[in-house]
């Protein structure tokens, strides 16, 4: 049991501790070495959201990964691109039922009053006639082809296989084009990375390509290629750059009876390459930077 005397020598001890209504602000001058915590925690807890928010800005279009392997990048035809699409080609590489499918997707998806980057292009862009759009700039390797295109506004001519990077503001555009052209990137990882850079939050990548295509100029990747494959490489495309949506594929394969009857053995092999074929089968890749604006 504890005594009387040793109850009242701890009331005197109790009454001798110090006791403080209020705790003092922690003064560096007074006490040079503060506990840390006291310092960076409260500068953490406001900062949080705002930390976050920038790194994920900082991310945002980066390159995840690389895609392709050194070999995958190589072409038959070594010699720069510019020498090869020197020469003016006023034709389309693809058919009409390609043609009159893609332009139904332009003007599904690209809104009147937009502005437009078509990547790779030539003398014709395929966009709706009726539709009237703010801006189309134009991108591709031969100035005279470009110079005839009369939906574009401006061009410029660029071998993104040489330079990747284009001399555009960012964000600049609400929709980059790139038709029956991504078989011949040797650095693909690079140009979407710089395609998301110059989109406009919201804004549209639509990548559409068919099964023909120059041979000798289309990497090894797509050479080698089946139709599955080249979904799946551009699909792959979207996908290593942080900040894209899930790309969403678009198909519209010819039905057998639209098929030509010519079994040669000239014919097959000519469809073998790509070069020729009864209707072109319709393949188009689609994403948007950050989200998918949804329209009235």
């Amino acid at each position: 049991m504890i005594s009387l005397e040793e109850v009242s020598s701890i009331r005197k001890t109790h009454d001798m501790l110090p006791i403080h209504s209020k705790p003092k602000l922690w003064n560096p001058s007074i006490a040079p070495n503060p506990p840390t915590f006291k310092k960076i925690l409260p500068l953490k807890i406001s900062s949080t959201w705002n930390e976050n928010k920038e790194a994920n800005e900082s991310k945002a279009g980066r390159i995840k990964r690389l895609v392709l392997s050194n070999e995958g990048r190589t072409k038959l035809n070594t010699f720069p691109d510019r020498e090869f699409y020197a020469y003016p080609r006023f034709v389309t590489h693809v058919d009409d039922g390609f043609i009159a499918t893609l332009t139904d997707l332009y003007r599904e998806r690209l809104k009147p009053g937009s502005e437009i980057l078509d990547l790779m292009s030539s003398w014709i862009s395929h966009l709706p006639n009726e539709v009237v759009y703010k801006r189309v700039v134009g991108h591709g390797l031969n100035a005279q082809e470009l110079a005839r295109n009369s939906r574009m506004d401006y061009f410029f001519v660029k071998d993104l296989n040489q330079d990747q990077k284009l001399e555009i503001e960012d964000p600049s555009f609400d929709a980059v084009l790139c038709t029956v052209s991504v078989q011949y990137l040797q650095q693909p990882e690079k140009v979407f990375a710089e395609v998301f850079r110059v989109l406009r939050p919201g804004g549209v990548f639509i990548v559409s390509f068919s099964n023909r295509l120059f041979y000798e100029k289309a990497i090894n990747a797509w050479r080698d290629g089946t139709a599955y494959s080249r979904v799946q490489l551009v699909l792959q495309y979207f996908q290593c750059i942080e900040g894209f949506t899930q790309p969403e594929v678009i198909r519209e394969l010819p039905s057998a009876g639209n098929s030509q009857d010519d079994k040669s053995p000239f014919s097959w092999f000519m469809k073998w390459l790509g070069l020729f074929s009864g209707s072109d089968p319709f393949y188009a890749v689609i994403a948007y930077k950050n989200f998918k604006p949804v329209y009235d």
